[in-house]
């Protein structure tokens, strides 16, 4: 098991809740079950999902991922377990915003304090140092926020609190099916100057064709690629706590 430690007390217990005809149970870092409550021959009694991984947002663990329940069509069922605070140990709410994919709300006084989920403190030492250094690299400028993204994601999930992407993994080919995202500034320059000489060769074909290239458009490229190297603000003072930062895994 890995997070919050103050957390971990919560992995001997389960809780229930229902809704309409449906028992929903759910056992911190185990699993979330559904069953319904008719007399119907085939009633569904099941797994929604086990224990997988950290939702991590802002640099705060905000809610469990249960997935690789039981199947439904092509794919599994999963449910996303939010934290949130409250009285007393409880689930509070579950929907089903799309089809085989759970949400469930559930209160505990264990989160209230504004530093009880904060990723940074629950961190060995060893990678609170490297965390240190990412957030330095930020600032000097040295990584892009994306390097930085990613950087931290592979941080978390040497922690344990992440799964390793599988090439598999659909909500991965999703995120990099956008385009390159460039970590660091020297690999951004050489993508430009690599686009730099395509534009030239490509120029230099319509040219040999006899077929006009307007000068606007070669102001324009060179009005939005400009220098070799691009340049930011003035870097932000780098936070003592990286637990504060804002961001989203």
């Amino acid at each position: 098991l890995t997070g919050p430690r103050h957390l971990l007390r919560l992995s001997s217990k389960c809780f229930s809740l229902v809704e309409s005809t449906y028992k929903y149970e759910f056992c911190p870092f185990h699993n979330v079950t559904q069953h319904e409550q008719t007399f119907r021959w085939n009633a569904y009694s099941g797994i929604l999902g086990i224990w997988h991984e950290w939702e991590i947002a802002n640099y705060s663990f905000m809610g469990m991922w249960m997935r690789d329940g039981d199947s439904c069509g092509s794919r599994s069922r999963q449910a996303k377990v939010e934290l949130t605070c409250g009285k007393r140990d409880r689930l509070a709410q579950v929907s089903e915003p799309s089809t085989c994919v759970y949400s469930l709300t559930f209160e505990t006084p264990l989160v209230c304090h504004p530093h009880a989920l904060l990723v940074y403190p629950v961190l060995p030492e060893t990678l609170q140092q490297r965390w240190d250094q990412v957030e330095q690299d930020l600032v000097d400028e040295l990584i892009t926020p994306q390097g930085h993204a990613k950087q931290l994601r592979s941080l978390f999930e040497e922690a344990g609190y992440l799964r390793a992407h599988k090439d598999s993994d659909p909500a991965w080919l999703e995120e990099v099916s956008w385009g390159q995202a460039f970590e660091t500034l020297e690999s951004c320059t050489q993508a430009y100057k690599d686009l730099s000489k395509e534009v030239k060769r490509l120029q230099g074909l319509l040219t040999q064709h006899g077929i006009c290239h307007t000068k606007a458009a070669e102001t324009s490229s060179s009005q939005h690629l400009g220098q070799e190297a691009p340049t930011h603000g003035p870097p932000a003072q780098l936070r003592r706590d990286p637990g504060l930062h804002r961001n989203t895994l």
